[in-house]
């Protein structure tokens, strides 16, 4: 178990998770066409967390045109420049799987104020 151990913490980039659920976040990811490497934006709410260690998942969800779009990212993938904290949210739950069924304005989170 320990050589596991160890192998699990080399992968590791995040050691400490810079983001809850119910966060806006700002997820700078690496999109390759081809020979060309270019950074593409997705900003949008974490509504679960999944799995631990190296294999840690998140999911993050927005509106785009009307229509929700989430995507679902590896914690630790090289493909992920950086994740920006736009916003801290206030939720008193561990999935917010009941923000699928809102529209507008009343798919948002309530702002956590510290």
């Amino acid at each position: 178990m320990n050589v596991i151990d160890e192998i699990e913490k080399e992968q590791i980039k995040y050691e400490e998770i810079p983001f809850h659920i119910g966060d806006l976040v700002k997820v700078h990811v690496k999109i390759i066409e081809g020979k060309r490497e270019r950074i593409q934006v997705f900003e949008g709410y974490v509504i679960s967390m999944k799995n631990s260690g190296s294999k840690k998942t998140f999911r993050v969800r927005r509106e785009s045109y009307g229509i929700g779009v989430e995507r679902v990212f590896p914690l630790n993938s090289p493909r992920i420049e950086k994740i920006e904290v736009v916003r801290r949210g206030k939720v008193r739950r561990a999935k917010l799987y009941y923000l699928r069924d809102r529209v507008g304005k009343a798919a948002q989170v309530k702002r956590l104020l510290k």
